[in-house]
């Protein structure tokens, strides 16, 4: 697998709700601050429309009939607007000039030449408070005495701003928890939508997950979404070069094996019988030796023979009950393990337990297992082959009383050519290898452990097994 420098691996799910979840944040902040401002505008413009109400009735009120100024405060509409801004208000009348001044006469005065009959409102400060001032102006109608011009009177009318700013408050909070809501909501609903969404990922896992190592066959892409068939595609491309390549492989093997065994067939025969003509003596013993090495080729050849073809082989599964087969090649090599003065037995507890598997690849794991445990068990020793159901898997074992493997070898027990520090010379590293390949071909596992009561080895060979309603 290659993977690029600097980049880690990280979840399409986590990545979509990040992105998802940053997205929406941000949503929200903006969605937050324009309803700040327009929570704001709407404030002001309801207070500034109270405070419109109070300037027009005090102008109403006032009256420059008799020459002079006068002003009719309608103390119960201030009251009432006090009441309605829930603070202090304050107001002031005045000529343009300010030699007349009516109320809170120090107000600040407007900081620019006002228009006619214009309201305007500024945000301004009366003694360390913050104040919302308006100001209205208009022309005297009459004109005052001793005026020969018609001269304007400003009107201003202030209130403290805490009422509108706790209203404010009040606002955003709603808004705020409205929104937080709604974000809650939005979230459950991405993590459903993005699980929704990526079902089908997960379905295409756990079918390539549960898949047997041998099969090959292309993946189903009409109910895959859109964005994942390319993905399929090149998955089904992929297997289907790989399915090419073992069938080269395969092909290969049964050729080599055509080709390999037929020399060293005629080679052993022809030992065989130069053994026979030749006298005893130094020609006779060399001539041992060399029937010694082609079995050892042979042997080897076939094991490795056996080896590539559990590894590559198609797997040709049937369903049948592992307990007589166990025991039919047992039988077969009762002959071998009485030459060897050595106890072979069979137990089998249950006395069914089907698998699917093939045959022949299971028989020959067992067969090498049976090797092994004949060829390092010494004479005397038992040999026993069992058939049980352990931990929901069906297992083959064969277990022996020799010299075993240390602690520290137990862990290599199934490399290629890995031969043990107590195993004599001659053997070839294989035999276990061949059952490991076996088992794993059948999408099961290999044990490997020390015998009973810590003597010896026990090899087991674990396979799914077959529901006896199947």
């Amino acid at each position: 697998m290659r993977v690029w420098p600097g980049v880690r691996p990280t979840s399409l799910r986590r990545t979509l709700i990040r992105v998802l979840l940053c997205g929406l944040l941000l949503a929200s902040g903006v969605a937050v601050w324009t309803a700040w401002l327009t929570a704001a505008d709407a404030t002001d413009a309801a207070y500034d429309r109270a405070l419109a109400g109070a300037i027009k009735a005090i102008d109403d009120n006032i009256s420059s009939v008799s020459g002079g100024l006068s002003v009719e405060l309608p103390y119960v509409m201030l009251e009432f607007f006090e009441l309605t801004v829930n603070g202090k208000v304050y107001f002031r009348v005045a000529t343009e000039d300010g030699l007349v001044e009516i109320g809170n006469t120090d107000l600040p005065a407007p900081n620019h030449s006002l228009p006619s009959e214009r309201l305007w409102f500024r945000d301004a400060v009366y003694h360390g408070e913050r104040i919302r001032l308006g100001s209205y102006a208009r022309l005297l109608n009459p004109p005052l005495a001793g005026h020969e011009d018609k001269p304007r009177v400003v009107i201003q009318v202030a209130e403290s701003l805490d009422a509108r700013e706790d209203f404010l408050r009040l606002l955003m909070l709603q808004a705020g928890l409205r929104h937080a809501g709604v974000t809650a909501l939005a979230l459950a609903l991405i993590a459903l939508g993005t699980g929704w969404a990526l079902r089908p990922l997960m379905r295409l896992s756990t079918e390539v997950r549960h898949r047997s190592p041998t099969d090959l066959t292309p993946i189903a892409e009409d109910r895959l979404p859109t964005e994942v068939q390319p993905l399929v595609r090149a998955m089904n491309h992929h297997m289907w070069r790989h399915q090419k390549v073992t069938e080269g492989r395969r092909r290969f093997i049964d050729d080599a094996s055509h080709q390999l065994r037929t020399p060293l067939t005629t080679l052993a025969t022809q030992v065989a019988y130069a053994l026979r003509e030749t006298p005893p003596g130094p020609a006779h013993e060399a001539m041992t030796a060399v029937r010694q090495q082609v079995e050892t080729a042979t042997r080897q050849l076939n094991q490795m023979l056996s080896l590539a073809r559990a590894d590559s082989a198609e797997l040709r599964a049937e369903t049948f009950d592992l307990v007589p087969m166990a025991r039919e090649l047992t039988r077969q090599w009762w002959p071998r393990a009485r030459a060897a003065r050595i106890g072979l037995g069979f137990e089998a507890p249950t006395a069914v337990l089907r698998v699917a598997a093939q045959p022949a690849l299971l028989q020959e794991a067992l067969t090498n297992l049976l090797h092994n445990a004949l060829r390092y068990a010494p004479a005397g020793s038992h040999v026993t082959v069992r058939v049980a159901s352990e931990n929901e898997q069906a297992c083959l074992s064969v277990e022996d009383d020799g010299p075993g493997l240390p602690p520290e070898e137990l862990a290599h027990a199934g490399e290629r050519f890995f031969r043990g520090s107590q195993a004599p010379a001659g053997g070839t590293g294989l035999g276990l290898a061949i059952a490991r390949s076996v088992a794993e071909h059948h999408g099961g596992q290999m044990r490997v452990r020390a015998g009973p009561n810590g003597r010896g080895l026990q090899v087991s060979i674990c396979l799914p097994p077959v529901p006896p309603d199947a």
